[in-house]
């Protein structure tokens, strides 16, 4: 699932993020988009979501989460990873409204279904050479999360942070690959944390990155940034926003693409 659709437009695009990644012997679900329509796509893609090995999720926006129920009525879902925290309601708030963004579904669910809940606190290995990674280091200032983004606790509505998003880390011999939801950390923040841990380049990057509402000056540092950490592809998704997209795909130093609905990449 993604917002734009790709050549083969019998297949659904809508504001949403669910990647299917093939990993060696490993398949994983990334992401659900927000209803049964990215399970449809996946039939129409010919993928056979009964090899599926892991089920991950980035955060608990309903445009990351919303479809999770409905793979279950065709697939068999054993665990689902997410960072910590996952189920706090999750809020936009304008001033005066709040508009509720979490997810349609609580652990009273996933136990009910007899689908156990493996939470990654910082590093979650889940097979050789692919990691789970969350606790992304706030290392980058300027990479800041808007105000109007919060979560409902016991003591109330405070700011959220999004401590809950993961990533997904894949060993290859070019370097590391990095799949995003869609990076409210800070998307420099996030692949830092990961070189760090994981100590490799960063070669490629797909996903959400979260620069929609980046101007210019930031768009700039933070793909020259990323080019430091040895990025040599950038397959962006969702909401990474047009003015990355173009500023990227002008840049000679990097592989830069649009990946949408029906699109693979091949490494």
């Amino acid at each position: 699932m993604d917002n734009l659709n790709s050549d083969h437009h019998s297949l659904h695009a809508e504001h949403g993020l669910s990647l299917w990644i093939q990993s060696g012997h490993t398949r994983i679900l990334f992401d659900f988009g927000n209803n049964k329509k990215a399970f449809q796509n996946a039939r129409m893609l010919s993928i056979d979501l009964s090899e599926l090995d892991f089920s991950v999720c980035s955060h608990s926006h309903y445009d990351h989460s919303g479809g999770f129920p409905d793979f279950l009525d065709w697939v068999k879902v054993k665990s689902l990873i997410t960072g910590p925290g996952f189920f706090e309601p999750k809020y936009s708030f304008d001033g005066t409204k709040y508009t509720y963004l979490g997810a349609s579904f609580d652990l009273k669910f996933l136990q009910q279904h007899a689908i156990s809940h493996r939470v990654c606190e910082g590093l979650y290995k889940l097979t050789d050479g692919c990691y789970a990674i969350g606790d992304f280091q706030k290392t980058y200032p300027m990479e800041t999360i808007p105000q109007r983004f919060v979560r409902q606790t016991e003591q109330g509505f405070i700011r959220d942070y999004f401590e809950d998003e993961i990533c997904l880390a894949l060993e290859t011999e070019k370097g590391i690959v990095v799949v995003v939801g869609c990076s409210h950390p800070g998307i420099l923040n996030i692949l830092r944390t990961v070189t760090q841990r994981l100590n490799q380049p960063v070669y490629a990057v797909i996903g959400g990155t979260h620069l929609v509402e980046a101007d210019e000056e930031r768009i700039q540092y933070t793909v020259s940034e990323m080019k430091r950490m040895g990025l040599k592809l950038l397959a962006l998704s969702h909401c990474s926003g047009d003015l990355a997209e173009r500023m990227i795909q002008a840049d000679s130093d990097v592989v830069g693409c649009h990946l949408a609905v029906g699109e693979s990449i091949v490494l």
